[in-house]
């Protein structure tokens, strides 16, 4: 099943994608042949059961792993015939991540985590501390650039990682249930953002198993054994 991209043309396109893992003596098909176009400014939640694929598929448009085989083009860049460097330059690019368990390190204050993906892109220390100070005001922490993680509620390390994941002025925003560990107020809160982000004319990708969080996106891909089983 394939879905053409928006008028706008497409952030991601899969081919026939398939992921692969030698568990031991068996073979186990994550991905079993993936084709799939995600246009520029959609917004997206993948669905599924534990082991349908949504997770690796995540992994895959993240560039954090690669195909066994099948093209995956990221703004029509072929992210198979990179290298590991030229991975690292299209993931600074392009992509911006939010992960379920926020993964702030916890020795840095508010400040630096955001400024993070900065220091790779070698900002120097003046300007990569004023866009931290911008994105924390953004996502309503302006007043808390000098606390660590410890010194915060959960939601809102939530939305330290999701100015983190904007640092580098990303096109794509992946995450990966970014409301799991959250109240149901708080995940209200980083889904409000979510769809500003959006508006704003980021493309959003993000895994959940929440089907009224899954709602709050334009469209829903499900998966079943490492296939598309339908959209929404």
């Amino acid at each position: 099943m394939t879905l053409q991209a928006t008028n706008k043309g497409a952030a991601i396109e899969l081919r026939e994608v398939r992921k692969t893992y030698i568990m031991g003596s068996q073979e186990v098909h994550a991905l079993a042949g993936v084709t799939m176009t995600f246009g520029i400014g959609e917004y997206w939640a993948i669905m599924g059961a534990s082991g349908s694929g949504k997770s690796t598929m995540l992994n895959l448009l993240g560039c954090l792993d690669r195909p066994t085989s099948g093209n995956y083009r990221l703004y029509r860049e072929d992210v198979g015939s990179l290298d590991d460097n030229r991975l690292s330059d299209l993931r600074l690019r392009y992509l911006g991540f939010v992960f379920q368990s926020f993964n702030l390190i916890p020795q840095l204050t508010v400040r630096e985590n955001i400024e993070l993906p900065l220091f790779y892109l070698g900002w120097d220390a003046l300007h990569s501390a004023e866009r931290a100070a911008e994105l924390a005001e953004q996502v309503g922490l302006g007043d808390r650039l000098g606390h660590r993680p410890a010194e915060l509620s959960g939601g809102q390390q939530q939305r330290v990682a999701v100015a983190r994941a904007l640092a580098n002025d990303p096109k794509i925003i992946l995450a990966d249930e970014p409301t799991g560990n959250l109240d149901s107020s708080t995940s209200a809160q980083i889904m409000d953002l979510l769809q500003t982000l959006n508006e704003q004319g980021k493309t959003i990708v993000m895994v959940t198993h929440e089907s009224d969080i899954a709602a709050r996106a334009g469209r829903r891909l499900h998966m079943r054994d490492g296939l598309i089983d339908r959209m929404e």
